[in-house]
């Protein structure tokens, strides 16, 4: 019999999340059987904090629910002989340390994963938020050799790998984040341009010094004004990717517009919101693409790795905070 710890949503957040509204659970699994549904006893290693957790709780959970959220887990025990003892797969059982599967929810590591590799990376470059920025890129905006991409949260777990992923394409990229030690981090990814939004005197000149000729792509993860001011500078049959929109996911109160149909009609602008789940089919393409890149050193990698599960909470915090470069991840 294994005890397993799971952090609960106590209570629906009102704002910005509380470390009061989270309350930290025992649960008591059972013993696995043969022939049952349930094959699989596994042992989280990693954890992720996303943002899209912020946003999907008030629309997905109830209060009591263990909170949502992806994991790094090792087989420890297996009635399942497609899954051996010690193998490493990407969960989705929320925010505990042990869980029991039948094996169709996880996905085993790439046979090729290297062991000088972080497993970790499964969580962020080389899994939902870089195949979201894989497809987001490619699908979504459409990006072609030559082209301007702008994308803003630049060196978050998203978009840092937007960038990457851009100059990898042969397009000119300019990023924006929210301090200057980020700033400095998206020079050293290769952004062609990179400024911090929080200290320009004006977005609007700052985004049109970095290109002044404007933007064939834009990648946006935070929404909000900075949304609103960008559509301004893009250029004209444009592409947005509405991928997130961080700016409002902890207003108590939704904004009241701006409005954008004006740009949109006079630039004939593409604006698409997407979910990375609608090319779940080609995981493994994004996936393999993804690790190659990484091997090769094409694409660079960064996390915020947060000690201890019961630091969970804190760690989501800070993340909306806007605390970490790259991904943020809690190892157990």
């Amino acid at each position: 019999m294994v005890i397993a710890s799971a952090w609960v949503l106590k209570k629906h957040f009102d704002g910005f999340p509380k470390t009061s509204d989270f309350d930290l659970k025992k649960i008591e699994l059972p013993d696995l059987k043969d022939g049952g549904e349930q094959k699989l006893l596994l042992e989280s290693v990693f954890l992720s904090v996303d943002p899209y957790m912020r946003a999907y709780s008030g629309k997905v959970m109830k209060e009591g629910d263990i909170m949502i959220g992806t994991q790094v887990a090792r087989i420890v025990e297996s009635k399942n002989p497609a899954f051996e003892v010690g193998t490493f797969v990407v969960g989705s059982s929320g925010w505990r340390t042990h869980f029991i599967s039948d094996g169709k929810d996880v996905q085993l590591l790439p046979s090729n994963w290297p062991e000088s590799l972080p497993r970790s990376l499964a969580l962020g470059t080389v899994g939902m938020p870089g195949l979201t920025a894989y497809f987001g890129l490619l699908e979504v905006c459409k990006m072609k050799p030559g082209e301007t991409v702008l994308v803003n949260a630049a060196a978050g777990a998203v978009g840092s790998v937007v960038g990457q992923l851009a100059k990898i394409g042969g397009c000119k990229v300019v990023g924006c984040a929210g301090s200057d030690d980020k700033v400095a981090y998206l020079k050293k990814l290769g952004f062609d341009e990179a400024f911090n939004y929080k200290t320009v005197k004006s977005l609007d000149e700052a985004l049109h010094k970095a290109s002044p000729d404007g933007y064939d792509c834009f990648f946006d993860n935070v929404g909000g004004e900075f949304a609103s001011i960008a559509i301004n500078q893009m250029k004209k049959y444009g592409r947005i990717a509405i991928c997130g929109a961080i700016s409002q996911y902890n207003d108590s109160v939704p904004e009241k517009g701006p409005y954008m149909q004006i740009p949109i009609i006079f630039k004939e602008l593409r604006m698409e919101g997407f979910l990375v789940s609608r090319w779940t089919s080609r995981r493994e393409e994004g996936v393999k693409a993804l690790l190659k890149w990484v091997v090769e050193g094409k694409v660079k990698c960064h996390e915020q790795v947060t000690e201890g599960f019961e630091n969970m909470p804190m760690a989501f915090i800070g993340m909306l905070k806007g605390e970490n470069i790259g991904k943020a991840v809690v190892k157990v």
